[in-house]
């Protein structure tokens, strides 16, 4: 029982439901203490995120070897195959579904909704060193400089930044994301437009939920056929990270959990420590699932044609847009607002809908892209033979480990 109540998930189930209880009964004011810490921490993790993806990407490519590049092609190829996969997917669903579920279905009013109803007492601004794509650019450059030149004295010192940010990670992000977690959700509960909009676009939230679900199982089946790995038991050591994630709405306030939840389904450091901030970036099938359902069940309440070659171009296009979204809650939708104007022909009352949609349900698509990075890390860590091997001091990993599975 000591180990399941230390556990990361469930402190991140209790702060859930803490959060919506408190959202009916917690004054104004109090609330708002909870939605400054969230903006001051929120606004560390988008400083901190950079330096994350740099320094676990930096050493794991370079540990790799002359190998490095090979493998870096194979876990894009298939992180963007799952994108569109999934995409394909939600298509396939929309024109064989809608004719009946939104049967005589009326397009409802769009609502543009903020992330959240009440405003921090103050704010403190803190500037990343660099933006995500940049950090993920730097630590491929790098790593792979690494393995031609063959510089210990470099490898050493990312290695040791590696350490330091896992200390960082273990001692101070991880602890109080629970925290963060609860001040989100109740900020959420006293937003009532939320609801709104929950009621209004009721069946195809529901759906694209449930569709994320079963994305994510036919991912670790293919996963489990190509590895030996039992899917189910892969994905219950996926479920810290599929609940922070839920939590947070956000890939890169995850990627510390999901790096840990990946070690214990048997990944080696090496090849987590690139797939993992790699795919967090961009593997999107999750967003991909939502976003496409969302904007072909307002073109069918519309009236408006879907072609199949104008749909699927859209979805090739939207896999490569999402890439530039910073993993913060709702910039999928964000990076995929020009491409539904220009590409499906949305005026702004329809964005707007696309927006409120997406972000009622934001955490469920966040929660299937980080948990189907997990399945990815399987798939090209048997793809390796087990040869990407990261002789490293693990001081770091198994603290982090600790830390999210109460062991």
């Amino acid at each position: 029982m000591q180990k399941f109540t230390g556990s990361l998930l469930f402190k991140v189930i209790v702060a859930i439901i803490l959060g919506i209880v408190c959202s009916f009964i917690f004054p104004e004011w109090l609330a708002r203490v909870f939605v400054t810490f969230n903006g001051l921490f929120g606004n560390f993790l988008g400083f901190f995120v950079p330096i994350l993806i740099f320094a676990l990407i930096t050493p794991a490519i370079a540990s790799l070897g002359r190998g490095a590049g090979k493998w870096l092609g194979v876990t894009t190829g298939i992180a963007y195959t799952s994108t569109i996969v999934s995409g394909s997917i939600a298509y396939l669903i929309a024109v064989t579904v809608y004719p009946w579920l939104l049967k005589g279905q009326q397009m409802v009013e769009g609502k543009d909704i903020d992330a959240t109803a009440l405003s921090p007492y103050f704010e403190v601004e803190m500037p990343a060193p660099m933006e995500v794509m940049a950090a993920l650019l730097l630590a491929f450059t790098v790593g792979l400089g690494m393995t031609a030149v063959k510089s210990d004295t470099l490898f050493a010192a990312a290695d040791e930044l590696n350490e330091v940010i896992m200390k960082v990670i273990a001692k101070f992000v991880i602890p109080l994301l629970p925290v963060f977690i609860f001040g989100l959700f109740l900020s959420m509960g006293m937003n009532g437009n939320l609801m709104l909009t929950l009621t209004a676009f009721g069946k195809v939230l529901l759906l694209a939920t449930i569709m994320t679900w079963i994305v994510l199982l036919l991912q670790y089946v293919i996963a489990g056929a190509v590895s030996g790995k039992n899917p189910f038991v892969a994905l219950k050591n996926m479920l810290p990270a599929y609940g922070t994630a839920l939590g947070t709405s956000s890939s890169a306030a995850t990627i510390p959990v999901t790096y840990a939840s990946t070690l214990k389904n048997g990944v080696s450091e090496a090849v987590a420590g690139f797939v993992v901030p790699l795919c967090a970036t961009i593997h999107l099938s999750g967003s991909m699932m939502k976003i496409g359902l969302f904007a072909f069940s307002i073109m069918w309440m519309n009236g408006m044609d879907m072609p199949p070659a104008q749909m699927f171009g859209f979805i090739f296009l939207l896999a490569i847009m999402m890439i530039a979204a910073p993993g913060v809650p709702g910039g999928a939708i964000m990076a995929a607002v020009g491409l539904l104007q220009s590409n499906l022909g949305f005026d702004e009352s329809q964005v707007a809908l696309m927006i409120a949609a997406y972000i009622a349900i934001d955490s469920f698509g966040t929660a299937c892209n980080v948990t189907g990075d997990g399945a990815i890390a399987i798939m090209v860590n048997k793809f390796a033979g087990g040869k990407l091997v990261k002789e490293t001091n693990l001081e770091g990993e198994e603290e982090l480990t600790r830390e999210v599975f109460g062991k």
